[in-house]
């Protein structure tokens, strides 16, 4: 009888505690949204974050420079970058460390049209190429020209304002470089043509993380950030096995992104989340600043742990 009274005693007072408040934590994403967030929207569509404490406020940018900025000066906690930026952003002394990958691999890629001149990179001299952002764009191209004893004066560069479907689609340009091989190679496909992508990975550019979580270097022992890491690894896990809840997850949270083009952008993407987004391939890292620093984009390599780690 007492332990019966014990246990409904126990009961009640359990049941008058309040749940202790999730901490909140903001997600300055790099772009708006789209199925290269997917573990991080799934985590917060199937309660992953919610299971690890988390209340996580996702933001669109403004302006998709302005996020790691934001994170070094204290006004955000989490930032989507990448990798090449991160090198950049050390290089000019902001305080950001890489804690963990979203997307594993490069989407990167050179877009040519199937039916177009290009059938091989050699095939590029004397060709019209299109960009968007100078820097690491215009170094990724040299090394793929080089691969192939070419250079960049052997080509004509073109800014096409970020408009590099339409103006390939154009014949304004032979070809485009920076296109994302998860999806300008779909939006070209639904217009009615056919593309092909040449991967920089494949021909002398060292492989890279595409996108990745960044924070303040001063801020790496705060404990939401293991949790929320720990969140993303079990939603990319879902994704992994159940892709179709996952997505049906996703265009609930975001229906107005439930066309064709960010469908298969949906599978294309699937295969390059990070499975342990929390871990660190140090000589990855290495490999690409040493890139860096041999096309003048950064002017040190420094150490990886200086501005990459891993939080458990």
């Amino acid at each position: 009888m007492f332990r019966l009274k014990f246990a409904l005693l126990a009961a009640l007072i359990a049941a008058s505690t309040p749940a202790a408040a999730a901490d909140k934590l903001t997600v300055l994403l790099d772009w708006f949204t789209n199925p290269d967030h997917a573990p991080v929207i799934v985590a917060q569509a199937k309660g992953f974050f919610a299971a690890e404490g988390l209340d996580v406020e996702l933001i669109e940018p403004a302006d998709p420079a302005l996020p790691p900025k934001l994170v070094a000066a204290g006004k955000g906690d989490i930032a989507i970058s990448y990798q090449p930026t991160l090198h950049a952003q050390i290089d000019e002394g902001l305080p950001l460390v890489r804690i963990g990958t979203l997307v594993e691999t490069p989407l990167n890629s050179l877009i040519v049209l199937e039916d177009g001149p290009i059938k091989s990179l050699s095939d590029l001299k004397g060709k019209r190429i299109g960009f968007s952002v100078s820097g690491f764009e215009d170094a990724m191209l040299g090394q793929m020209l080089r691969s192939q004893g070419l250079g960049v004066e052997d080509v004509e560069l073109i800014n096409v304002n970020f408009a590099l479907s339409p103006a390939l689609l154009a014949g304004q340009v032979d070809a485009v470089i920076g296109g994302y091989r998860n999806f300008e190679l779909t939006q070209i496909e639904l217009e009615g043509k056919k593309a092909q992508a040449f991967y920089p990975e494949e021909n002398g550019v060292p492989v890279f993380d595409e996108l990745i979580y960044v924070v303040h270097k001063d801020k790496t022992d705060d404990d939401r950030y293991a949790r929320f890491l720990a969140a993303v690894e079990a939603a990319s896990i879902y994704l992994t096995n159940h892709p179709h809840e996952a997505w049906n997850a996703f265009i609930e949270a975001y229906p107005n992104l439930d066309d064709e083009l960010n469908r298969r952008a949906w599978s294309d993407t699937l295969p390059r989340f990070a499975k342990r987004p929390a871990a660190l391939d140090a000589g990855r890292y290495e490999r690409f600043a040493a890139f860096l620093k041999e096309n003048g984009l950064i002017k040190e390599a420094v150490p990886v742990e200086s501005y990459a780690k891993e939080i458990r």
